[in-house]
């Protein structure tokens, strides 16, 4: 076959935009395009969080993005490579796509006209309509979220879908922050990455991988919507069969058709956690650390403190000593304050 399989050494030449629509200088060109228009995001250490670990992990804090999480990268990259013609841009979204296109498209004087799941947190939907965003709520299914961006789509002249994971334009703009990440934290030999739809795992896998083939990539998924470590061991994209209530909103979604082949070839392993264990991580990064999370940026936390975390790599001739500097992706910090994960409920 001729994609690189799972825990080899890909060299550059193995990624190309023939077989994956997209490679490194996409990214690149992205980030040139974004300029100084998204936050070059900060990475906090914690000795802690070192010691429990064993090895030291470096946190990538795009929960300081625009919009709160990293999904301001990707929107704002579609949105610049519009045509002048399109003057509004539909989408759907759990949150932070619907957050990050709602500013894409007013700083860049477009309309954006955003489908929510019914379930989405009310501080998302806040957000949105703040942003500027007209909000349609439907059914928390992926057909239900299709289908009403389809029937916008159709009744808004002028309009283009920017889907929020399953598009090149996108995976292009989430690809930056490897970019960032390898210049500001030197000889990395890992990346942790939460994955939902994929468009933020596979930017940084492709990006990652093509300026250092040797870096493992590795997918964090909580196990109640682990349809990418479902996919990775039955080698073929396998989505949720139901919708999922895990507590990290922004991963419900299934792997997207564009993302499957670049994560299929170039991510190393998918952990997976529970839900106790997203909860904790959430809350050890808000005490310990003193950052704002949500659970979906907990997921890779937990990943790394997670004892699967150190036997799955040790399955992989990786020793947990070998992986001893480690990039985790904190994707988001868009929290709803009435309804911390930890909270006793009434």
């Amino acid at each position: 076959l001729p994609w690189c399989t799972t825990g080899t050494s890909c060299t550059m030449a193995d990624i190309t935009r023939e077989k994956y629509g997209i490679d490194l200088s996409d990214i690149q060109a992205a980030r040139k395009r974004l300029g100084s228009d998204v936050h070059t995001t900060p990475v906090f250490t914690s000795s802690t969080l070192d010691n429990l670990t064993h090895r030291q992990v470096f946190l990538k804090c795009e929960n300081l993005q625009k919009v709160g999480a990293f999904k301001f990268r990707g929107a704002l990259n579609a949105v610049r490579k519009l045509p002048a013609e399109a003057t509004s841009v539909v989408t759907h979204s759990s949150g932070n796509h619907a957050q990050a296109l709602a500013l894409a498209a007013r700083v860049s004087g477009k309309t954006a006209h955003i489908v929510m799941p019914s379930n989405s947190p009310q501080c998302k939907q806040a957000a949105v309509r703040d942003y500027g965003g007209i909000i349609t709520l439907c059914e928390p299914t992926q057909a239900a979220r299709e289908a009403a961006c389809s029937a916008i789509q159709a009744s808004v002249p002028h309009s283009v879908i920017v889907p929020p994971y399953d598009y090149l334009d996108v995976i292009e703009g989430q690809g930056t922050m490897a970019l960032e990440l390898l210049e500001q934290v030197a000889d990395l030999d890992a990346i942790v990455v939460p994955v939902g739809g994929g468009g933020m795992l596979a930017g940084v896998a492709l990006a990652a991988k093509s300026l250092k083939p040797s870096i493992r990539i590795i997918g964090a998924e909580p196990e109640l919507a682990d349809d990418c470590a479902v996919s990775k061991a039955a080698g073929e994209r396998v989505p949720l069969p139901a919708p999922t209530t895990t507590v990290a909103d922004g991963l419900r979604t299934s792997l997207g058709l564009l993302n499957w082949p670049i994560i299929r070839d170039l991510v190393d392993e998918i952990v997976t956690v529970s839900e106790e264990e997203i909860v904790a991580a959430t809350r050890f990064i808000w005490e310990r650390v003193k950052l704002v999370i949500e659970p979906s940026a907990g997921v890779g936390v937990a990943a790394v403190l997670s004892p699967k975390f150190a036997s799955s790599t040790a399955t992989s001739n990786n020793s947990p000593q070998q992986l001893a500097r480690v990039g985790v992706i904190l994707c988001g910090g868009n929290v709803d304050l009435d309804h911390l994960p930890w909270a006793k409920k009434q």
